[in-house]
């Protein structure tokens, strides 16, 4: 019989993980063609989470829980867990239960008949217009400037065959980019739309510098297009100021006496060309520290303990190193 990991990554999610649990173990006891185990992987959190895992993980022997040193982020710590994983096929289902656990049925479903990954998307959202429009354009001009087929509207929710993550751990890479490695592979993956609910429990733990690190990372690891939009707009504003120059000196010729350019549209140029340099500076800057990311070679996670359940207490082990591996049951 196929086995299934499912991996929930955590970070103070106390008000939720118990809820994310218990809809999982529903879901797979109506899905009777698979076993599965349930693998949450905590960043550090302070509030209750890890003892609300340990007391779940006593009484469960289908639940494990990786709890990490220190929050390593949001971009690392998932991809670890899923390369922890030892299902024969694994589903990356978020804590905060925005991804409808229920979907995991068509997952499984498309999976056994064959599909190596299957996706879901979110094409709407029960969130703010204003933000959800912002993200629904980033998405489209990545897609666009990005060198392979991005899946639009995704997130990393779904179903991933074995084979897809061995070859995610043989990329090796520090700080993964995870959604876009899925369409780097070139697997033909089946999309399963939904509308993202709005949160019920708790507050997101993404702010404004989460979501831009997000950004950025889609863009610096899939296109080089910025860069040359740099280039490009060098050659533009550089030909531009020629002309300007030129049509200033042959008015000040003609009009020697009258004609006087003033201090305002200099400022003007000056802050214009400058706050262009800056930008194209910053975005070169993204690249620079993409390539010390990769030259530093960081593991993805320092693990502090690994819970596995069974029994009446769970076994702890403490201070797991990166290459250790769990087991899906007790």
């Amino acid at each position: 019989m196929k086995h299934i990991t499912v991996v929930t990554p955590c970070f103070n999610e106390e008000e939720n993980v118990e809820a994310v649990y218990t809809e999982t173990k529903r879901i797979f006891a109506t899905i009777p063609e698979v076993t599965y185990d349930h693998l949450f992987i905590d960043n550090a959190s302070y509030d209750k989470t890890v003892s609300i895992l340990r007391g779940i993980a006593a009484s469960d022997p289908n639940v494990s829980v990786i709890v990490n040193a220190r929050n390593f982020g949001h971009i690392k710590s998932p991809v670890h867990g899923l390369l922890q994983a030892k299902g024969d096929a694994v589903i990356l289902l978020v804590a905060d239960l925005q991804d409808p656990p229920e979907l995991m049925r068509d997952f499984v479903r498309n999976w056994l008949e064959g599909a190596p990954i299957v996706v879901g998307v979110k094409p709407e959202a029960k969130e703010s217009a204003l933000f959800f429009a912002i993200r629904r354009a980033y998405y489209r001009m990545v897609t666009r400037i990005a060198n392979v087929k991005l899946i639009q509207n995704f997130t990393g929710f779904g179903l991933y065959d074995r084979k897809v993550i061995e070859i995610i751990r043989q990329i090796d890479d520090p700080y993964p980019y995870f959604r876009g490695l899925i369409c780097e592979i070139g697997f033909d993956a089946i999309q399963i739309p939904y509308v993202q609910p709005r949160r019920k429990r708790g507050i997101s733990k993404n702010n404004f510098y989460t979501l831009y690190d997000i950004a950025m990372l889609g863009i610096t690891s899939h296109s080089k297009v910025p860069l040359r939009l740099a280039t490009i707009a060098g050659f533009f504003l550089s030909g531009v100021s020629l002309c300007v120059s030129v049509v200033y000196m042959i008015l000040k010729f003609l009009y020697w006496n009258s004609f006087v350019m003033g201090s305002a549209p200099l400022l003007i140029g000056l802050f214009f060309f400058s706050s262009v340099q800056l930008f194209f500076i910053g975005l070169l800057g993204e690249y620079v520290g993409a390539i010390l990311t990769y030259a530093q070679k960081r593991p993805l996670v320092v693990e502090r303990e690994r819970i596995v359940g069974g029994g009446d207490a769970p076994v702890v082990r403490s201070a797991v190193t990166d290459a250790d591996s769990i087991s899906p049951t007790a």
